[in-house]
Formats: C-alpha cells, structure tokens, sequence
C-alpha cells in the first residue's frame, strides 16, 4: 500500500464557505472525507494535512521524508511565491503531485504562474474536487510504473 502525504494550504479549510462561486459550496470536511474514501478504494494510505502556516507545511513535507512514497499538495495561496515551499518539496526527493480546484490559468494574473510547478512530477487543476481524485489516480499509475 502506497503512502501518501495531502497537504491543503492557507484558507483551503474555509472551502464551502469562501468563494463559493470558485469552490463550490461543499464543505472541506466533506471532501475530505470524500478523499479517504476514495483512497481506501485505491488502497492508498493517504494523511490529509492543512495548515495556514507556511513553515508548518515546510516542517510537515520534510516530516515525509522517509516515510512517504508521494505528496499531493494544493498548497493555495503559497503556489504563486512561495520559493522556501518549493526548495522543501525539491528537498525531500519524493514525488509531488500539486493539485488546484480551479483552473488557475484561467483565475487572476498572479494566480497564473506556480513556483511549485517545476519541483512537481505533475499539476491537476479545474476539476473542483475531483482535481484530488484525479491526482491520485495519476500518482497511483505513477508509482506503479515511473516512481
């Protein structure tokens, strides 16, 4: 059984309530019990992990190191300057999926460009919640066949 790592970065415990025109109105709790379920279908263990603090997301992809065959991270607001998220991801030498609910490419244009990206092995975006599912589906065929 794989193990994998979800992080959900600043404001995305707030899904369902912010921006409900972007992020639909179902409850972050909802989907992430969504996410387990579907993980358990995919026999993937998988920790769901969200802070709003940017150097506890650092202390917990290092915190993988070792311990996890693959990180899938929507790292929010964080994705667009966060350099210090991305030296942690490229440090730690595990297989990084990064994962947006929208379509960040079609949202403001500071949202348009990710530091995360070239640390990534890839980047599911604009499906909503199914962005996650569809991240490990991928990182599952991924790791049975490349990682």
């Amino acid at each position: 059984m794989k193990k994998i790592l979800f992080i959900l970065g600043p404001n995305l415990n707030m899904v369902g309530i912010r921006d409900i025109g972007t992020y639909g109105s179902e409850t972050a709790e909802n989907i992430n019990n969504d996410v387990l379920s579907w993980a358990g279908e995919m026999n993937i263990d998988i920790e769901i992990y969200q802070s709003n603090h940017e150097g506890d997301i650092i202390d917990k992809i290092h915190s993988a190191y070792g311990n996890k065959d693959g990180i899938i991270i929507n790292a929010g607001a964080l994705t667009h300057y966060s350099y210090a998220l991305a030296d942690a991801i490229s440090s730690v030498h595990i297989p990084t999926v990064e994962t947006h609910m929208s379509n960040i490419g079609a949202r403001e244009e500071f949202r348009r460009k990710s530091v995360i990206s070239p640390v990534c092995v890839g980047t599911i975006a604009g499906f909503g919640k199914y962005s996650y599912f569809l991240a490990m589906r991928a990182f599952s065929e991924y790791l049975a066949n490349d990682g």
